[in-house]
């Protein structure tokens, strides 16, 4: 069966992701089988689609899965199946997420990543092709189908919960946090002047004041504090280009190949630290057979001590990348947003220690802050479980690969409430101040499928990264 769609312009919602909106999507299917799958509710009301059913060609797994290379990338959402080959370079979290993703069930993850999918849909219409044939599951068949039903009731329940809705408030306080110890640091010195005992205090007020910088960019990263898209993207470049100094896309495109496979080698960045470092079961397997030694690696837990933070929270790799990446694909927003921050710190800190002495000190404060971040990261994922692609449900894949630190008042604070990372990773776009709220359902559902739900004390987090 041939499907052939011209579809509909997208208006003002489409500008610099523009659609080839003359394409036509064309692909072999085998023919429609009689009767109709049964849908459960949720999944019957988000497939929503521009033509009657009747007229889309139908698809087996076994021929999705063989469209999983850069060049040729199918995914489904909702049962419907969707051609993205075209539209990766254009995809706001980058063309590696769809290439990761190809070839399989997409529901839960497009779900998790996306706060408002009705507006996702305008962008999807014009790429669908066609969905499963009535006989296939609505997963493969390696997943636990029973377990993805019961975890996109919870979602249902959030949802119901208002457990997605941000407060405001909440997010005010904590940007208010990071000024007020900016500007405190700026009047100390103003003050009292450059001597070493005031340089060392307003070290520490403006490595806190970096530390929580990360975690609102964070935030706003995952688009869940404001309702609206566009003003999570304009606040963010505002944290982590001005108030941080980095690329805002840089972070995204990294951090959400980082959701979408987590712990998995090498898909996810975040654990492939390689020269440096080798992590988890397989890549000292790997760096052994090949002969691959360019430091000890036994002793890879003593510099990880000394400041050699791995991955992208080290901050001369950190720096470096961030910048080589934003001049090389010329991200002129980003550029201007980074300017200003050294900009500003060359006014504020510049006529007290001279241009040698404000770099000195943005250096040691993201040093600094580059420890704390990358502890606390880490403390949640280098000790779980990686792999190579197991193709696992959502639920099964997060909770595998992440772990929660016990709550409390200080723990929240200086992790950014990062101690909750299974309900992070669960819904990346839920306001961080209601995981503790969602936490009880979400272990309950682990017990259910007998699927371990960790959480430590800090102390012991932090120790088990180096061991």
């Amino acid at each position: 069966m041939t499907f052939e769609e011209k579809p509909e312009g997208n208006g003002s919602l489409v500008d610099e992701n523009q659609l080839d909106l003359s394409a036509k999507h064309q692909a072999n299917g085998k023919p429609a089988a009689s009767g109709r799958a049964k849908l459960p509710a949720r999944q019957e009301a988000n497939a929503k689609c521009g033509l009657p059913s009747k007229s889309l060609s139908t698809y087996t797994w076994q021929e999705i899965q063989r469209h999983n290379q850069k060049t040729d990338k199918w995914l489904v959402i909702n049962r419907k199946v969707y051609d993205v080959t075209g539209w990766a370079d254009r995809h706001p979290g980058g063309r590696r997420v769809l290439n990761h993703c190809a070839g399989e069930d997409a529901t839960d993850v497009f779900r998790a990543m996306h706060p408002d999918p009705d507006i996702v849909q305008l962008y999807l219409k014009p790429l669908l092709i066609g969905e499963l044939a009535p006989e296939e599951p609505n997963q493969e068949r390696n997943k636990n189908s029973q377990l993805v039903e019961d975890f996109q009731e919870l979602r249902r329940t959030l949802e119901t919960m208002n457990m997605f809705n941000a407060n405001l408030g909440f997010f005010f306080l904590h940007l208010a946090q990071v000024l007020i110890l900016e500007a405190l640091a700026w009047v100390i010195v103003w003050h009292f002047g450059s001597g070493w005992l005031i340089t060392i205090f307003i070290y520490f007020l403006l490595t806190v004041a970096q530390a929580q910088d990360s975690f609102l960019q964070h935030d706003l990263g995952h688009l869940s504090v404001f309702k609206k898209s566009k003003w999570n993207r304009l606040m963010q470049n505002f944290v982590i280009g001005h108030l941080k100094g980095f690329s805002a896309k840089w972070w995204n495109n990294r951090h959400s190949q980082h959701h979408v496979k987590t712990n998995i080698y090498p898909k996810d960045p975040d654990v492939v630290f390689g020269p440096f470092f080798v992590v988890g079961d397989l890549q000292p397997v790997k760096y052994g057979k090949n002969k691959i030694k360019y430091i000890d690696y036994e002793k890879q837990h003593l510099y990880f001590c000394t400041g050699e933070s791995p991955g992208s929270h080290n901050p001369y790799l950190a720096s470096f990348i961030s910048t080589s990446l934003t001049f090389k694909h010329f991200f002129p927003q980003d550029i201007a947003w980074v300017s200003t921050f050294y900009i500003r710190y060359f006014i504020t800190f510049g006529p007290f220690y001279g241009i040698f002495g404000t770099l000195v000190l943005i250096y040691l404060v993201k040093l600094l802050e580059s420890l704390w971040v990358a502890y606390v990261t880490q403390m949640s994922h280098i000790p779980m479980k990686m792999s190579t692609e197991e193709n696992q449900d959502w639920f099964s894949s997060q909770v595998l690969a992440t772990c929660n630190v016990e709550q409390s008042f200080f723990n929240d604070w200086f992790t950014g409430h990062l101690n909750f990372q299974i309900e992070h990773h669960l819904f990346p776009t839920m306001p961080r101040h209601n995981y503790h709220k969602v936490a009880p359902l979400v272990k309950s559902l682990c017990a259910k499928h007998g699927l371990p739900y960790v959480n430590k004390p800090i102390l012991k987090a932090f120790g088990d990264i180096i061991r």
